[in-house]
């Protein structure tokens, strides 16, 4: 049974592509902080849960193990920008550190999602192949290219490399997201009728379902390292190519009540639309699913009450959260507890 470890398996990625590694017969070694909680990923015979920040991996974590799929990241890019000097330490860094422990380990498939937001900003009827020029204009998106650049580096005939550029994902997962543009929209659409967008909705960005992003790790696992050792694929289709304008008029269309578009803020300066032929072409691989689709499949959740909208679904609120968590008990914290106290430590106090 070949095993697979998973980096941020608890994430919102994470907590898809986990199960179906199971389902296809893979002893899965899932790592995580789990900042999001342990529960979004069932218990199984064949998944071992490992704890651990991923700045803090070493070789032994990496014993027997057949590939590495190195999900972890700070993820979006307000939370990238608040967390600046972290973002790079675990997507840059850290990542780069995983790719060369696996190396050295033996291990012989590393797998990379990173993120088509390094394309950044390009003209309006450009479209981006994998050679394309990037521009990041985030500090994600600089982290995720400098993860691409150090471990690309590291590919070699006994070590495969392979660099997944994923599109905006979205759809349902254990571990929601709604700060992703459809989910965000979708939430907005079932809760009052409103799709909130920001300006100017001429902007181009390419999506791509969270069941198919996961679906192309698990074929990237199977496929000839000849074919995609050294290799970069962006991860989307050339469908789920969007201008937000009208991909918010898509969603509203799809749904089963009336809605209304609502602009906000100043024009989102990101803009990219991208190529897919490259991934269809060599790998035989095309998505299943359209923004349409994914919305319907987050709005009946929604009505029939399996999803709601709390807290940790937007991941910046939740990293603020738990900060303000650790401030609070680090300053109440006293003999070893907070309600329950260590007696013998207070009572030696005053001996």
């Amino acid at each position: 049974m070949k095993r697979v470890l998973v980096t941020g398996a608890g994430g919102y990625i994470g907590s898809v592509l986990v199960p179906k590694l199971l389902e296809e017969g893979y002893w899965v070694i899932a790592v995580d902080r789990f900042f999001f909680g342990r529960d979004k990923i069932k218990p199984h015979p064949h998944l071992t849960i490992v704890q651990e920040d991923c700045r803090r991996l070493t070789e032994a974590h990496f014993r027997d193990v057949e590939a590495v799929i190195d999900l972890v990241a700070i993820s979006n890019d307000p939370s990238g920008e608040l967390f600046q000097q972290v973002t790079y330490e675990i997507n840059h860094l850290a990542r780069v550190n995983t790719a060369e422990l696996a190396k050295r380990m033996g291990v012989k498939r590393y797998i990379l999602p990173s993120s088509c937001s390094i394309y950044g900003f390009q003209d309006m009827d450009t479209v981006v192949d994998e050679k394309s020029k990037t521009n990041p204009l985030t500090v994600y998106a600089k982290a995720n290219e400098k993860a691409e650049q150090g471990v690309l580096p590291l590919a070699d005939e006994s070590f495969s490399v392979t660099v997944m550029r994923q599109a905006t994902v979205y759809g349902f997962s254990p571990r929601m997201r709604f700060d992703l543009a459809i989910n965000g929209m979708t939430y907005g659409a079932w809760e009052n009728g409103v799709i909130p967008l920001m300006r100017n909705g001429d902007q181009w960005r390419p999506m791509v379902h969270v069941d198919d992003t996961t679906d192309v790790m698990c074929l990237l696992l199977k496929a000839d390292p000849f074919v995609i050792n050294g290799e970069i694929y962006n991860v989307g289709s050339n469908r789920n190519n969007y201008q937000l304008g009208a991909l918010a008029n898509e969603i509203a269309e799809s749904l089963p009540k009336d809605v209304q578009i609502e602009w906000y803020g100043d024009p989102d300066h990101r803009s990219y639309r991208v190529s897919f032929d490259k991934i269809e072409e060599a790998l035989n691989w095309e998505a299943r699913y359209t923004a349409a689709d994914g919305a319907m499949q987050i709005f009946e959740k929604l009505e029939s009450g399996m999803l709601q909208k709390t807290e940790e679904t937007i991941t910046l609120n939740w990293y603020k959260k738990l900060i303000e968590w650790e401030r609070i008990i680090q300053e109440t914290n006293m003999y070893g507890g907070l309600l329950e106290i260590d007696n013998k430590r207070v009572s030696e106090q005053f001996v």
